[in-house]
């Protein structure tokens, strides 16, 4: 900002005195020089006129004189005033500024605590749904599922990590429990605990089907799994979208529901267990598709799939026949067998 303009020194009373003075003076001095000199041998009439005449020039001389310094101190005080005008818009100006890079400052600090003070609720939360999900009881598992999936759908950048622990806690060892009640009261307590981490299981596997559907309005774009080694219930992925995904020695217990899903990036399927029923009509392999060792123990459904890029099935193994589409894409059923 520039600096204030200089304020023009006031004129004392006494120059002004001085100059009046001055301008008096000077008159009186007119008046005296035409008064006398140049009336110098006049009479009568003409001597009468010309020291009139002395008089008037003289008086012009006084006024016009006045009127000159009293234009000058007109001049000094517009001059002074629009100084005073300039200087305080300028002032105002300046406390404007000030004003408004406090506020920007203020704004700035509020935004970075507000941030902290975000970022802190969300670590509090997350730190708090893990340990529910790390408890003995179920229901309080379930409810560390619930309040992730809150966190995640009320923060974006934070959902590929909750799905990662979505994914971590499937991956944990799981013995699935058998449909019929045992015989030994003493089993009961055991074959109950693994009834409830089976329905914790489906509702993880429930919460990623409602997120990863992209014509659902809770959809989660771009979303990757890793799922290596995870034990599978009834496990339904149908019609979702997923940027890639790792199943490699996973475990599908029951029917395997892929029908219409559309893997937009790398699908590893090596050495995967299909106990029952695998779905994958309609499914879309936007990367390579890996089904090296991959085990179907029931049919196997690949009508309509499309693979866009390279897949691999070698020592793939189908219990009831190698599908059509499947021969197309491995180019023949050297790589492929039938159990």
């Amino acid at each position: 900002m520039n600096s204030p303009e200089p304020r023009a020194k006031p004129i004392s009373g006494k120059a002004i005195a001085l100059v009046a003075v001055g301008i008096v003076a000077l008159t009186v001095l007119a008046v005296g020089l035409l008064w006398w000199p140049a009336t110098s041998g006049l009479t009568g009439e003409k001597l009468v006129t010309a020291r009139f005449e002395a008089l008037r020039i003289g008086l012009s001389i006084g006024i016009g004189g006045g009127g000159v310094f009293a234009l000058y101190l007109s001049w000094r005080r517009q001059r002074t005033t629009e100084q005073d005008l300039d200087n305080r818009e300028r002032a105002l100006a300046h406390q404007r500024d000030v004003a408004a890079d406090a506020k920007a400052h203020q704004d700035r600090m509020a935004a970075i605590t507000e941030k902290d003070g975000v970022e802190r609720r969300i670590t509090d939360l997350y730190t708090k749904a893990a340990d529910q999900l790390g408890s003995d009881k179920a229901p309080v598992r379930m409810a560390g599922l619930y309040a992730l999936e809150r966190l995640a759908q009320d923060n974006p950048g934070h959902r590929q990590t909750v799905v990662n622990v979505y994914c971590a806690y499937l991956r944990m060892p799981f013995d699935p429990p058998e449909d019929t009640t045992p015989a030994d009261p003493a089993a009961l307590p055991e074959h109950r605990s693994r009834l409830q981490e089976r329905e914790v299981r489906r509702a993880v596997q429930r919460i990623l089907l409602l997120h990863l559907r992209p014509e659902l309005a809770e959809f989660w774009p771009d979303m990757d799994l890793g799922l290596t080694g995870a034990v599978l219930i009834d496990f339904d992925l149908s019609r979702c979208r997923i940027r890639s995904s790792t199943f490699a020695m996973a475990s599908f217990q029951y029917r395997a529901n892929f029908s219409g899903t559309r893997f937009d990036g790398y699908a590893w399927f090596r050495g995967t267990t299909f106990t029952g029923q695998a779905w994958f009509q309609g499914a879309e392999f936007g990367g390579h598709a890996n089904f090296n060792e991959v085990t179907f123990q029931d049919e196997a459904r690949f009508r309509d799939a499309s693979f866009r890029h390279t897949s691999t099935w070698r020592d793939a193994s189908f219990s009831r026949g190698v599908p059509a589409e499947v021969t197309e894409v491995a180019g023949g059923v050297a790589d492929v067998t039938t159990a």
